[in-house]
């Protein structure tokens, strides 16, 4: 029998649609007295938005909008509630887009997604998500605290030692990028160390089904979630693993990319989202995410609204190894090196992991030299092909996905 986190989970689509409204109205009101919402919405008649099905008389909130507003009102361009100095947290995503953080309770709200998929008391988290800038891993290690978890905060790298730590502490569950678990288990098959874990709660990249298998015939069950440093949590799989449910504390609309138009139920859209944080008050904000509605109710007993997951990028933005790659950041290589013409970069997998090749159209140049760029501007280390002028498609794509999602 499902055990849920909250009532909320059960709440009757009436029921929920007449709380969420409400609550949206106090929030409007809420973020119309943060500066830079009060700029954005100046020219909207906010009162008429009464309801869930009013949210499009909003306009949408865009990255390159928060962009533009934190050059001129640093660090949070005025969407806040209140100044840096009273959060715990500021945090730096690639952009550089600045976001708070607080230690309030499941302040990002992961607790919801690690509580489905049944880490709680008892358990130890290895969190290898960034701590170091980026918010993912405090997002989780909030999430971890809010179910009573214990966390061993183990970033990225040193795959030995995290290995050591895991058997040392005796880790139950991981959190991190899909992919870097594998990591862990072959370096721990190398050693010949056998490790306790039997949940992976997962996010920032494409969870391939031959990975969650692999992960499945080692005893771990793996599950996903789709969150942003902005936002937090949006949606999570619960062990039904039958699409994404939405979080409580948010509002999802699928719109037609480019504009704030609802797409017809069950079309692929663009993800755009209203978050119900009364620190941080965002309002129809695009994530610039794909994905559709999922007709139905989950299996497992939740009510609220499913969506299919990650269906690619409404631009050419790209997440490679959980790390965004932007076209302006291709832009910014090329325009790195005079000799450079054009680039293009490809994401692909090898095995269970993703790559990334970086070709550059050059007459010369030094492929050191190139590739200390791309991890310069790019924050990845990739592959660096150099091919003559006039070689790469001219098909206006500068970021090329290759990996297949199904």
């Amino acid at each position: 029998m499902t055990k849920f986190y909250d009532a909320l989970e059960t709440r009757s689509a009436d029921q929920r649609a007449s709380e969420q409204s409400e609550a949206l109205q106090v929030q409007i009101t809420r973020a119309n007295s943060a500066p830079g919402f009060a700029a954005h919405m100046a020219d909207v008649d906010k009162a008429a938005v009464k309801s869930l099905d009013d949210l499009v008389k909003l306009p949408v909130l865009r990255k390159s909008d928060m962009a533009k507003a934190q050059a001129s009102r640093p660090p949070f361009g005025g969407f806040t509630v209140k100044p840096a100095r009273h959060f715990h947290h500021v945090f730096q995503s690639p952009g550089p887009i600045y976001e708070p953080g607080s230690t309030d309770h499941d302040w990002w709200r992961m607790g919801r997604f690690l509580h489905a998929a049944g880490v709680g008391p008892g358990d130890i988290v290895q969190n290898c998500f960034g701590y170091h800038l980026t918010p993912a891993g405090m997002i989780f290690e909030s999430g971890a605290r809010a179910v009573g978890a214990a966390v061993l905060p183990a970033g990225t790298g040193q795959t030995e030692l995290q290995v050591t730590a895991a058997r040392d502490i005796g880790c139950t569950a991981y959190a991190g990028t899909p992919d870097y678990l594998k990591v862990i288990l072959d370096k721990a098959d190398e050693m010949g160390v056998a490790l306790d874990f039997v949940t992976a709660v997962v996010g920032g990249g494409a969870l391939f089904p031959s990975l969650r298998q692999e992960y499945a015939n080692r005893g771990i069950a793996c599950l996903q979630c789709y969150a942003t440093a902005d936002l937090g949590s949006i949606a999570y799989e619960s062990p039904a693993m039958d699409g994404m449910i939405i979080d409580e504390h948010v509002i999802v609309e699928i719109v037609t990319p480019g504009t704030g138009n609802p797409v017809a139920p069950g079309e692929v859209g663009e993800v755009v989202v209203t978050s119900l944080n009364p620190d941080y008050p965002l309002i129809r904000f695009a994530t610039g995410d794909l994905s559709a509605v999922q007709p139905g109710q989950s299996p497992c007993g939740r009510t609220n609204m499913r969506i299919k997951g990650w269906m690619g990028r409404a631009d050419q933005t790209t997440k490679i190894k959980g790390m965004f790659v932007r076209p302006e950041q291709v832009a910014a290589l090329v325009d790195k090196h005079d000799e450079i013409v054009k680039a293009r970069v490809i994401a692909a997998r090898q095995g269970e992991m993703d790559t990334m090749t970086v070709q550059i159209e050059s007459a010369g140049g030094n492929d050191l030299v190139y590739a200390k760029s791309v991890v310069e501007v790019l924050k990845l280390k990739g592959a660096i092909e150099v091919v003559a002028p006039g070689s790469l498609p001219k098909d206006g794509l500068v970021i090329e996905d290759q990996r297949v999602y199904e």
